[in-house]
């Protein structure tokens, strides 16, 4: 692609996730910053984690998200007694014309472009693990044969950060799937205010129009992959991880102090596919430190783990982190 062409690309792609914003903004009031950093990880290709209190609205943001991309959107909600089958499908003994016997394979709820699992953490493990290949792999095997999911696929699952009775949560190798970790907070009185104007007799995720085609949406995933990181900025990126892991080179001192693991590999490649959305959204071409900064927070505070004395004294890791990141911006 040559210059000019991304530089063009690059004012559509600005022009259309702004709009979609404001469509987005409009539906779901006063979470603007969610709203972009869920759109950040959904044109990286990531799966997204949202947490929130009940009543928070993520099921509606799901619908809205999914209304205005023109996507499917697929709804599963887990209980404990949800098994694997009924997220992938399952073979049905059904009769052809001449009356012969033979089993079919009936896609699940999975098979969407768009699918919002709601109260992941109530499904029991096995369940949550049926999940796995189609986070990673984009399909689903069944009795030894691969069914392929829609591309693109996004999955966007919640839960509620304060039951605990009656889930099972999430293990840190499912986690590690999810590219970003987004947290829906409570909305100030004016948000409220409006909310109520707009919402109390009707949905306004029911009336968003499609905005993109399927073909629109490829070409901006694909314009996100042509963003150029330079290799200092690749180097910060390193140091920000390694700063996460106390016993390393590089490691931070804070993370020595509070933090059994550190992010992984899978989260370094997280934060600069976030980071290039970022950086387009931006109206640039190449990333820069504060697109990292903007990332980092999402796309490694579900992939650290507090320490048993840190969770004792009730220590939080996203304060944790956000001062290592703080303290890694300054010597970048």
């Amino acid at each position: 692609m040559t210059v000019t062409s991304f530089a063009t690309q690059g004012v559509l792609f600005q022009s259309d996730t702004d709009e979609l914003k404001n469509v987005l903004q409009y539906a779901f009031v006063g979470q603007e910053g969610l709203i972009g950093d869920l759109l950040t990880a959904l044109l990286a290709g990531g799966h997204v984690l949202l947490e929130g209190l009940p009543g928070l609205g993520k099921t509606h943001l799901a619908k809205a998200i999914a209304a205005g991309m023109g996507l499917e959107l697929s709804r599963i909600q887990c209980t404990p007694d949800l098994m694997p089958s009924d997220i992938t499908g399952s073979e049905i003994l059904v009769h052809d014309e001449a009356r012969r016997q033979h089993l079919e394979f009936r896609p699940g709820p999975v098979f969407a472009p768009m699918v919002l699992v709601d109260e992941i953490n109530r499904a029991t493990p096995k369940t949550q693990a049926a999940l796995l290949e189609a986070m990673q792999e984009g399909q689903v095997t069944y009795a030894g044969t691969r069914y392929p999911l829609p591309r693109p696929f996004w999955l966007l699952a919640t839960q509620n950060p304060i039951e605990l009775e009656g889930t099972y949560p999430l293990p840190e190798a499912q986690l590690d799937r999810f590219l970003f970790k987004l947290v829906v907070d409570f909305p100030t009185a004016e948000a409220l205010a409006t909310l109520v104007d707009r919402s109390l007799d009707d949905e306004p995720a029911d009336h968003i129009r499609p905005l993109f085609s399927a073909e629109r949406l490829d070409e901006m995933m694909a314009l996100v992959r042509e963003v150029v990181i330079a290799e200092p900025l690749k180097r910060a990126a390193v140091a920000l991880v390694l700063a996460t892991h106390g016993d390393r080179p590089g490691g931070s001192p804070l993370a020595g102090a509070h933090f059994r693991y550190g992010a992984s590999p899978r989260g370094l490649q997280s934060l600069l596919r976030a980071a290039r959305v970022r950086a387009l959204m931006a109206g640039r071409g190449h990333i820069a430190l504060e697109d990292i900064e903007a990332a980092a927070l999402p796309a490694l505070r579900h992939r650290v783990l507090l320490n048993m004395e840190s969770e004792m004294d009730g220590i939080d890791a996203d304060v944790v982190l956000g001062e290592i990141v703080q303290a890694w911006r300054k010597e970048h």
